[in-house]
């Protein structure tokens, strides 16, 4: 279908859509709070090697020799020892056919669209349900061409030598910070791909991840390898009901980019307004190689997410756009962050925000040409657009400049809506809701543009269901 021929007027977002859940029906369910004890009975059920069981028991070391970060939105609400770490729901793991996932599960999917959209534009889909990967099939045709695309606990089984050689390692540090430090210690399900030396895989693969229960945790891992002149576009989305106290969603994605690769990853990320949304995404970047990032950011109550870009090769490039909303008692802060390595490396980061009702939207972003990667260009484009004079927007940009050699640029713009355009369209017949609701549109378009046809509409309707009410 054209862009053109989308029709968004066609395609309803119940909210309920996200916000139902299910009765708690676990295999497993481990006591609130983390300790050493927790940690190994994690790798006992999962039957790992004892390699990963170090590196878990490293994150959990260092998770708590290091502090809670005290810059960025408070995180006074997120109270650590009462979350859940890691719950078994009563399904068959990693299930080939709908028909095996247990029937709540499974209608929660039909009413998210998954197994529609695996039928119809999909080459492959893995579905995550609190800590285990309940659905998960790659079409035939493209394992034929070797592509690997599992879980990275069925992973660890069937491809350890990659696993071993990619996990952690040089992309995602275990120490990197708390959070990630958190994640190794008690990471589950998530996706593996591998795509060999020249194939292209021009349908995306797509995971859903999923939290139901109350006060959940969940810490899926995605690893993409990207080999030599392959290509790969990859879709996450993510949501959860809504209830009183907090959950909390800590997940890493690890990308391996080789020479002349590709790779794309979209994200729309929709946790509900109970959820600490504290995540880790970087991609390494060899000679010739692109990394595309499409993030949307919504729903939760707290975001911190910074998606990393490193440049090692020459001629490698980044290209980031991303949209985040924030409404009442949310703080969605945000951004991007490229490291310039390699000679004749370019960058160019798109940031969007919506804030209303007394919501908080920051660009929190970090630009690094090292010495030596010279003739690099990068572009910076922050746009703020606030609905109302109660909420707030900032921008904290960081540039680190080490050579001469190069081309780099920055605009941040910050404003409400243009009254002379909504008055504009009002004269043309327009009310002002409906005439705010275009402009908006308008402004997210970019964002739209990037995503794969569903979860363009989706994030459209999902704009358009938090924009309700706005004018009274």
């Amino acid at each position: 279908m054209a862009e053109s021929e989308i029709d968004m007027g066609t395609f309803e977002i119940n909210r309920e859509t996200y916000d139902h859940y299910n009765p708690e029906e676990l295999e497993y369910k481990a006591k609130p709070g983390i300790n050493e004890e927790l940690v190994r009975e994690i790798s006992r059920q999962k039957k790992e090697p004892e390699w990963m069981l170090k590196k878990r028991l490293e994150g959990y070391k260092k998770f708590m020799e290091m502090p809670m970060p005290e810059w960025g939105p408070n995180l006074e609400k997120l109270d650590l020892k009462d979350i859940y770490y890691f719950m078994r729901p009563k399904a068959k793991a990693n299930a080939d056919n709908w028909d095996d996932v247990p029937e709540n599960i499974r209608k929660t999917y039909e009413k998210l669209g998954i197994p529609e959209a695996e039928r119809t534009s999909l080459a492959g889909v893995g579905a995550q349900y609190e800590s285990s990967v309940v659905y998960h099939k790659l079409k035939e045709e493209w394992e034929k061409q070797g592509v690997i695309f599992l879980d990275c606990d069925e992973a660890l089984k069937t491809h350890p030598e990659l696993m071993q050689k990619y996990f952690m390692t040089t992309c995602v540090p275990i120490g990197l910070h708390k959070f990630s430090a958190l994640h190794a210690a008690v990471w589950s399900g998530g996706t593996f791909i591998y795509v060999p030396k020249g194939v292209k895989l021009k349908m995306p693969l797509q995971a859903y991840f999923r939290m139901n229960a109350q006060k959940g945790g969940q810490f899926e891992h995605t690893l993409i390898i990207v080999d030599e002149d392959a290509e790969v576009q990859y879709v996450e989305g993510c949501s959860a009901p809504v209830y009183e106290s907090s959950s909390l969603h800590a997940g890493c994605v690890e990308i391996h980019i080789l020479k002349n690769a590709r790779a794309r990853y979209s994200s729309i990320e929709n946790w509900s307004k109970n959820t600490f949304n504290l995540n880790t995404k970087r991609a390494v970047v060899y000679e010739n190689g692109v990394i595309e990032w499409v993030n949307g950011n919504m729903g939760s109550a707290v975001t911190m997410l910074y998606p990393c870009s490193m440049l090692i090769g020459n001629n490698s490039k980044c290209d980031f756009i991303g949209i985040a909303f924030a409404g009442k008692d949310q703080n969605q802060d945000t951004g991007a962050k490229v490291v310039h390595l390699g000679k004749n490396t370019s960058s160019t980061i798109q940031s969007k925000s919506i804030s209303k009702n007394g919501g908080v939207t920051s660009y929190r972003g970090l630009l690094s040409i090292k010495k030596g990667a010279s003739n690099s260009t990068a572009n910076v484009i922050c746009d703020a657009l606030m609905i109302d004079n109660i909420s707030k927007s900032n921008t904290y940009p960081y540039m680190d400049i080490k050579e001469n050699s190069v081309d780099v640029a920055h605009e941040a713009t910050v404003g409400r809506i243009n009254q002379e355009q909504i008055f504009y369209l009002m004269s043309r017949g327009l009310d002002e809701e409906t005439a705010t609701k275009m402009i908006v549109s308008g402004f997210i378009e970019p964002v739209v543009k990037a995503l794969p046809l569903e979860y363009a509409v989706e994030l459209n309707r999902l704009i358009e269901l938090e924009m309700e009410g706005t004018l009274g």
